[in-house]
């Protein structure tokens, strides 16, 4: 059985919820904090790892970035690549995946945003996966991990949530914390517009001390925030984003 996360008729389900009107305007200001807390400036190389459709490549490029989009999910890479040609825009897309992608000291920064990190059975795929990015950064280079922390779902947690996708189409999300908080469990049913499919997965959720354990554990010395803003991760946060930079 292929893990959920490797699942393209999941992923091609929540495909509108990705490229939804909302999401892709937030995108651009999204990608100018990440930026800024990179500190790089135009010209530099950045890995977008888990790319998805592209969203946040697409708008890195046109802030003038060169841009490496990573991604497993080829429908997505498809997506971003026409996408990029309605931009104006160019970046490198590749299909691979975080535990096999390295390319040493390449870039100049590196992005994972939206949750698109904690996806591996194995908390040692996780780290593996930091390790592949450290070991594509250059010394002195940063990368931004963007997550919802265990925090932030501990003070907002709804255990069940329903929203229309496209005409006549409905997600309907059931999630339950598993013992010890280490991770979430989902049930989602898509129906109506079309066959009714259900999946039940399984995902690690981070406080934000794990996860700057974890990323010093694969290197990096780590910064918390609160979000893409570099405000402060305390009772306000609306997210958990993590700036890990390697050494030199």
């Amino acid at each position: 059985m292929i893990p959920w996360h490797e699942n393209d008729a999941l992923w091609e389900e929540i495909r509108p919820a990705l490229t939804g009107e909302a999401l892709l305007k937030a995108a651009a200001d999204e990608a100018r904090q990440a930026a800024a807390l990179l500190r790089i400036q135009p010209g530099a190389r950045v890995l977008d790892m888990g790319c998805g459709p592209g969203r946040h490549t697409i708008e890195m490029a046109r802030l003038g970035y060169r841009v490496t989009g990573v991604d497993r999910t080829a429908s997505y890479l498809e997506e971003a690549r026409k996408r990029l040609v309605e931009a104006g825009v160019e970046a490198e897309l590749v299909r691979d995946t975080m535990l096999t992608f390295r390319r040493g000291e390449a870039f100049d920064g590196a992005i994972s945003l939206l949750s698109s990190f904690g996806y591996f059975e194995d908390l040692e795929d996780d780290l593996r996966a930091l390790r592949n990015i450290h070991f594509s950064l250059r010394p002195g280079a940063r990368v931004v991990l963007d997550v919802m922390g265990k925090e932030i779902l501990a003070r907002s947690f709804i255990p069940r949530h329903w929203q229309e996708l496209e005409a006549g189409r409905f997600w309907m999300q059931e999630r339950e914390v598993l013992p010890g908080w280490e991770k979430m469990r989902h049930h989602w049913i898509f129906a109506g517009g079309g066959p009714r499919v259900e999946f039940e997965f399984e995902h690690r959720i981070y406080c934000g001390a794990d996860l700057a354990r974890l990323m010093m554990e694969a290197g990096f010395t780590t910064e918390i925030y609160g979000g893409l803003d570099g405000s402060s991760y305390d009772r306000d946060a609306t997210r958990l984003v993590a700036v890990g930079r390697k050494a030199g």
